[in-house]
């Protein structure tokens, strides 16, 4: 006879680099961590081939790749159209997260501040959404309703507010953000312990994204070889990252403590470095290929008023191609300061003269999407013809140089169809141009705006350079890690790696539920009883 599956808790330190939290873990930064990995199993886990910046969480949480919930980034081509959506409007994915089955089948969970998870009120149990937050999809809601009132009456609004980006330049400014960012912390763990107390609880999981919010903002004052770099800010605030990382590892020590007797696994679902990329340069970089065309108007989608639009248009027509495509990324600014605060973007090119286009994708993978005849309103590539299509452009795509380094600016193109295989797969970019990260890319928003230009050069493109305005210094990387401990599990080192889409099916396995067929398999590593390891397939 087997004894109950023991009580689960997770907790995320969102987007951590999984080197520093190894190398701070071992020289005493974070001794919260160190004691769990001495006496549980840790190791290395990689996100979704791809798309490791928006798919990250909705494909841990439900164990189902992109092509099968259908999410890849906060906007979407809408399949069918060359209009772009929010998916978190209609619930953000198709399919279950883990925590529904688990309820359904009598589990009592708790859910709280996971990056992009709608809510469900449905649950057995409680859910909190976009207190603290990095990513803002849905705003801070729960359930049950009332939660929202007593976490306001309890613990105040969230101490960072409501974004982590923002123009800073002073010690002073980077110290208050980072206070801010470790008293979100300390709150986190508050209302962590509080919500614990509310149990018990079959599963509970709480995500600390204050990590997320300084390795974006930070990476620069962390990395003494990043171009934006100055020392005097370090000199007169220390680390950010490291003074985060410590306050969660902190607050990690404060959870557990209340948690009792539970297994306890703590992860980051994909990792943070540099800045990089020249994602700012694709439509341009398809113009000069002759695969894309520009658009017949400079601004889409902005009311006219007056005569003054009117000539800007009748000008923007008049223009060589050539031209208007060098000009794009000034007519994209004003476009998208003329649709103001949470207006959706254009498609930016002409589909009638149009092979592919960029789409959103993050910044570290480009997207692009093909104008297939027969699925695109104006497509222009016919399907027979599109393999073909692709080798091309990928050959194009990996000559083009980044002058910086003299080496590839882009470092693979992959074909999403030969990755992933669903019945959303034509919610994805067909292409993702992953883009070389040997040196990092600086923004004309921080510091002096070193290195914020990238110049690129093919026999075909020529050069096509241009300079990046967003305010980040870090970005993110597909690697993750974990630790795992309690009953059943075997402190040590897991050799493997393991895929995000693992966690799901493990965690419902070790709480005695099966999942309906996922794209991940459980971690017998993490599976104590024998009886309970049987495969999935």
């Amino acid at each position: 006879m087997t004894s109950p599956p023991a009580r689960l808790l997770v907790l995320g330190v969102d987007a951590a680099s999984p080197d520093l939290i190894r190398r701070w873990a071992e020289d005493g930064t974070l001794p919260n961590l160190r004691a769990l990995m001495e006496r549980g199993l840790t190791g290395r886990s990689l996100s979704v081939e791809g798309f490791f910046v928006g798919s990250t969480w909705p494909s841990l949480y439900t164990g189902l790749a992109p092509a099968r919930h259908g999410f890849h980034y906060l906007v979407q081509l809408e399949p069918g159209t060359y209009e772009f959506y929010r998916p978190a409007s209609r619930g953000l994915i198709q399919g279950d997260p883990l925590w529904t089955h688990l309820s359904r089948a009598g589990k009592r969970v708790a859910v709280l501040d996971v990056p992009l998870a709608p809510l469900d009120p449905s649950l057995n149990g409680l859910q909190v959404v976009e207190w603290g937050r990095h990513d803002s999809a849905f705003g801070f809601q729960t359930s049950p309703s009332g939660v929202a009132r007593e976490i306001f009456a309890r613990f105040g609004a969230y101490p960072p507010g409501p974004s982590c980006d923002g123009t800073r330049r002073t010690p002073k400014d980077y110290a208050r953000f980072v206070d801010r960012l470790v008293r979100g912390v300390e709150a986190k763990a508050e209302l962590t312990k509080h919500l614990l107390a509310r149990g018990p609880w079959d599963f509970f999981i709480q995500v600390f994204t204050e990590s997320h919010c300084v390795g974006h903002q930070c990476w620069h004052l962390h990395d003494t070889a990043h171009p934006a770099h100055d020392p005097s800010v370090a000199a007169a605030i220390g680390d950010p990252l490291r003074t985060v990382y410590a306050a969660i590892d902190a607050a990690i020590g404060d959870v557990l403590a209340e948690a009792g007797e539970a297994r306890v696994v703590v992860l980051s679902a994909h990792g943070m470095s540099h800045w990089f990329g020249a994602h700012f340069l694709l439509r341009d970089i398809l113009f000069r290929l002759g695969v894309a065309g520009p658009p017949e108007a400079p601004i889409e989608g902005v009311e006219e008023e007056g005569g003054a639009l009117a000539l800007a248009r009748s000008v923007w027509r008049r223009l060589p191609g050539p031209i208007r495509g060098r000009l794009s990324p000034l007519r994209d600014r004003i476009r998208r300061e003329a649709d103001g605060a949470g207006g959706l973007p254009t498609l930016g090119v002409d589909p009638r003269t149009s092979r592919c286009f960029p789409v959103g994708n993050g910044l570290a993978v480009g997207g692009i999407r093909l104008n297939l005849a027969g699925r695109e309103p104006d497509g222009t590539l016919q399907p027979e013809y599109a393999h073909a299509f692709c080798a091309r452009l990928t050959r194009d795509l990996k000559e083009i140089v980044d002058q910086r380094t003299g080496g590839p600016l882009v470092r693979r193109v992959l074909r999403t169809a030969e990755r992933f295989d669903g019945e959303l797969l034509h919610h994805l970019p067909d292409l993702l141009v992953e883009w070389s990260d040997e040196v990092p890319t600086g923004s004309s928003a921080v510091g002096d705006g070193a290195a914020a230009g990238v110049r690129a050069h093919s026999s075909k493109i020529g050069t096509v350079e241009g300079t990046n305005d967003y305010g980040r210094t870090g970005e993110h990387r597909p690697e993750g890690v974990f630790v795992a401990a309690g009953p059943g599990i075997q402190p040590g080192r897991l050799e493997r790696e393991l895929s995000i889409l693992d966690y799901a099916p493990t965690f419902a396995r070790l709480l005695g539920v099966d999942l309906p067929p996922v794209d991940g398999r459980p971690i017998e590593e993490l599976l104590p009883d024998p009886g309970r390891r049987a495969s999935q397939e």
